[in-house]
Parts: C-alpha cells; sequence; structure tokens
C-alpha cells in the first residue's frame, strides 16, 4: 500500500515562496499520475497541478499557473510543488495524491487512490 507524506508547508508573507514535497513510501509511484490539491476553510477541495508518470507533461489550475510548478524525481519517489508569488487566497491545507491505476493522466480528484495527510500553508499578507 503506497503511503504519501507532505512536508515543506509553512507560514510566508505574500509575495514569498514555498517547495512541498510528497514522499513515497510502501510502493513506487513512477508509473503513476500524482496530483496536487489543496483544500482552504469552509471551501471544497479543488485541484492545483498534476503531472504525468513521466514527467513529461504537466497541468496547472488556472488560479496558479505561471506562479507554481509540479515536478517530480521518480529515483527519489518524490513529487514537488514550488510555489512563487505566494498569495493570501493560497492558504490551505495542501495534499499530495497518487493515481489509482497506471500510466494515465487524470486531473479528477475520485480518480486519485493515494492521499497523504495533508500540510498546512498560510500566507499573510
Amino acid at each position: 500500500q503506497v503511503q504519501l507524506v507532505e512536508s515543506g508547508g509553512g507560514l510566508v508573507q505574500a509575495g514569498g515562496s514555498l517547495r512541498l514535497s510528497c514522499a513515497a513510501s510502501g510502493g513506487t509511484c513512477s508509473s503513476h499520475s500524482m496530483g496536487w490539491f489543496r483544500q482552504a476553510p469552509g471551501k471544497e477541495r479543488e485541484f492545483v497541478a498534476a503531472i504525468t508518470w513521466s514527467g513529461s507533461s504537466t497541468y496547472y489550475a488556472d488560479s496558479v499557473k505561471g506562479r507554481f510548478i509540479i515536478s517530480r524525481d521518480n529515483a527519489k519517489n518524490t513529487v514537488y510543488l514550488q510555489m512563487n508569488g505566494l498569495r493570501p487566497e493560497d492558504t490551505a491545507v495542501y495534499s499530495c495524491a497518487a493515481d489509482r491505476a497506471q500510466e494515465r493522466f487524470t486531473i479528477a480528484a475520485r480518480e486519485y487512490g493515494f492521499w497523504g495527510q495533508g500540510t498546512q500553508v498560510t500566507v499573510s499578507s
């Protein structure tokens, strides 16, 4: 059973940067697309970014496009989310997830079968 653990969250001022990491254990995610999602208090979970199993393609929500970068290192079984130009509206719990199927690409949360516990990102104005 794949387990995902996020790290790198914290408190940052608007305009600042953070880099989130998501380490997989108990199995490899090298054949699975990976995604980052976030949930702010009182709001539904929303898609942030996703990357194919090979890392050759990425996809971003419009709200983070041009500011966030998703990447992966399959040798380290780790996915990253570099967040630049952070805004107060980026404040949320960020979770990484692995697609339940192999070698396909999806941004639908219901298709992701493995989830981390999440890491808090707080952006102050």
